[in-house]
């Protein structure tokens, strides 16, 4: 029998500012020694009191505009509790009835050309959790705990339970981490826990219809870190629930982890309900109000998001719609996309360099060279990229032989730059680059010199 599945995300995304989300401590904690990045507060010392870090809640309220949210007009926080040996206070500062950002939605596109409308049922506010280090001390199993990480600033994004596919969740979660990144208020690097994802599944038999009730149990799959395993883990649990169900069990209602070895998730314990949390409100931390005007401001300083660049690519620059998602999926990407396109355009206004019918058809190679890594835009300036296209290079350019022993005596008056290269300092090839440029009185190829220089520079290596 087939079964539809019912399926709920919750991402919790770490903020990177510069200090924690109640006190003034740093809030990166990646490869820093253990327990160095606390205070009173964040280790939950008796009498330390909690200060609200404001820029965390303008980037919260950031996140919900762009998720097409209600920003709430009054929010508050709460106190979740429960004990667990992460979480000092044995509670957690986070937002139950009155959050931040209720009621956005998100368009995802799936892969026969269709899309699918997902709404999104809160963004709220909370700090992180300690961390929890498993290791073997004088041959015994120890788990020590980490308090760097306890109160970094932590969004979570809680969709409705209307993702019904492993496709569907993983083209939601690919847009979010697309859009964060365009906020750039998270590197959202799953690797290193900063976007960290959970998910809700359960089975609606076939005669479910979006006006029936939802499945009376649900199963949370928690902490996958990467869209691969959330898919292997949507599909073993939907065969392991399936099997339950033809067997006329319900599956219960628990929280399981995933092992990635083997492919396959695990039980670890009953799934709690919010009742089980006692959440009341937060009283060292007043209410939050007048928050529509303040998204107002914010409303004004939100950058072009991906779905709206990948639309003015198309119309500005006559872009394919595959080249231009392509194109827009990286902000930098995009960028350097678009001052190329700038530097060709006004190379053909002002130095009349291109005529006005090849212009769409160098944007098409700048397009081209970037969609196929044919340049490296860490490595090559667009400018340097626009001059190749337009073989500037080649006006006036000194025979091979010329470069040759120019360059060999370029690097021989700068052996510091040389060495620095070798050592791994790659600014160094550009001082080189600009050297014989100058020598050459700009009238040669960058990138033809750049070549020539890295070879000339790998035969010396030692």
């Amino acid at each position: 029998m087939k079964y539809l599945p019912i399926i709920g995300l919750e991402i919790h995304v770490e903020l990177r500012t510069k200090s924690k989300m109640f006190c003034g401590c740093p809030a990166y904690h990646f490869q820093v020694l253990p327990n160095t990045h606390t205070c009173p507060v964040c280790l939950g010392l008796p009498g330390a009191l909690p200060v609200p870090n404001q820029k965390a809640i303008d980037w919260c309220l950031l996140i919900g505009l762009a998720l097409n949210c209600e920003i709430q007009n009054e929010a508050r926080f709460d106190r979740k509790n429960y004990f667990y040996p992460d979480l000092p206070k044995g509670y957690q500062i986070s937002q139950y009835d009155l959050p931040f950002c209720r009621n956005g939605q998100l368009k995802i596109e799936l892969d026969d050309q269709k899309t699918k409308v997902v709404r999104i049922n809160r963004v709220h506010l909370e700090e992180d959790t300690g961390k929890l280090v498993h290791t073997f001390i004088n041959g015994e199993k120890m788990t020590l705990i980490d308090f760097n990480r306890s109160g970094v600033p932590l969004v979570e994004i809680v969709s409705e339970p209307e993702i019904n596919s492993p496709e569907e969740a993983v083209s939601y979660l690919k847009k979010i981490q697309q859009i964060i990144r365009y906020l750039e208020v998270s590197d959202c690097d799953m690797e290193k826990g900063s976007m960290r994802l959970e998910v809700n599944i359960s089975l609606a038999s076939p005669l479910t219809t979006k006006a029936s009730p939802l499945p009376k149990y649900k199963v949370e799959v928690k902490n996958i870190n990467s869209f691969r395993f959330v898919a292997k883990a949507i599909n073993y649990e939907i065969q392991r629930q399936k099997m339950l169900i033809d067997k006329g069990k319900i599956p219960i209602q628990e929280t399981r982890g995933f092992d990635e070895k083997i492919g396959k998730t695990y039980s670890q314990r009953q799934k709690e309900e919010s009742h089980d949390y006692r959440y009341f409100p937060e009283p060292d931390i007043p209410p939050f109000i007048d928050l529509k005007v303040k998204s107002e401001k914010l409303k004004r300083i939100l950058p072009e998001l991906p779905e709206e660049k990948i639309k003015r690519f198309i119309k500005d620059y006559g872009l394919l719609a595959t080249n231009a998602k392509i194109l827009a999926n990286d902000k930098k990407v995009a960028a350097y996309f678009e001052e190329s396109v700038k530097i060709l355009q006004k190379a053909k206004s002002k130095r009349q360099t291109v005529k006005l019918t090849e212009i769409k058809q160098k944007i098409k190679d700048i397009t081209n060279m970037i969609i196929n890594k044919k340049i490296d835009p860490r490595q090559t300036q667009p400018a340097q990229l626009v001059a190749m296209l337009l073989h500037k290079a080649y006006q006036n350019q000194p025979n091979q032989k010329v470069l040759l022993l120019l360059i060999k005596r370029i690097l021989s008056d700068n052996a510091q730059a040389v060495n620095d290269y070798q050592g791994g300092k790659k600014t160094a090839l550009e001082f080189l680059v600009g050297q014989v440029m100058r020598e050459l009185k700009g009238k040669g190829n960058p990138l033809i010199i750049k070549k020539l220089i890295e070879k000339l520079m790998e035969v010396s290596k030692p």
